[in-house]
């Protein structure tokens, strides 16, 4: 068989002709490979997101000067859960990554639930629907205010994430055979 040489073009024994015979990659490997790659950069991002959540953990709350035992666990699980989803993601391994998606969702609602209860977030809530934005004298400590707004974040990106390794479970399951 005849080596391909870029200079002598074409093959011979080819005609271009062949072309219905050759292999198609299927359209949901395709997907599959740019899932991954998407999965790769929003972890990146979730990896970052969890170190500030590891300093609001620290930070003194509205009771006490000690750290907030629960959101500093809740935001170590997550880191856990991120890195086993990582190895699912990096070898295709569907249990890994649903392990992750219902985990870290269980994971969130309880660090959204320790910093609500530590910073007494609902009054922050009620504050600002109350007030809004309009007052220029703003008597409402800005760590609540960056703790709310952080929260917001980090649960629309936890959705969009969620939502991701759904797609990536989707088409990594091989289709279903009619009988």
């Amino acid at each position: 068989m005849q080596q391909r040489n870029s200079t002598l073009g074409r093959p011979s024994g080819t005609d271009g002709s062949d072309y219905s015979y050759r292999m198609v990659v299927d359209s949901r490997y395709q997907l599959v490979a740019k899932g991954k790659k998407r999965l790769s950069l929003l972890f990146i991002i979730e990896a970052l997101f969890l170190l500030i959540g590891v300093i609001f953990a620290f930070l003194p709350g509205t009771k006490g000067d000690t750290p907030n035992t629960v959101a500093f666990s809740s935001v170590i699980a997550s880191g856990v859960l991120l890195i086993i989803a990582d190895i699912g993601r990096r070898r295709s391994r569907s249990s890994l990554l649903r392990l992750y998606a219902f985990l870290s969702s269980i994971v969130m609602l309880l660090l959204v639930a320790s910093f609500a209860k530590q910073y007494s977030l609902l009054k922050a809530i009620q504050y600002f629907s109350y007030h809004g934005l309009r007052d220029s004298d703003v008597d409402f400590p800005s760590l609540q205010t960056g703790l709310l707004l952080y929260i917001l974040t980090l649960s629309i990106f936890k959705i969009s994430t969620i939502k991701a390794v759904m797609f990536l479970l989707f088409n990594m399951t091989p289709p279903k055979k009619a009988s």
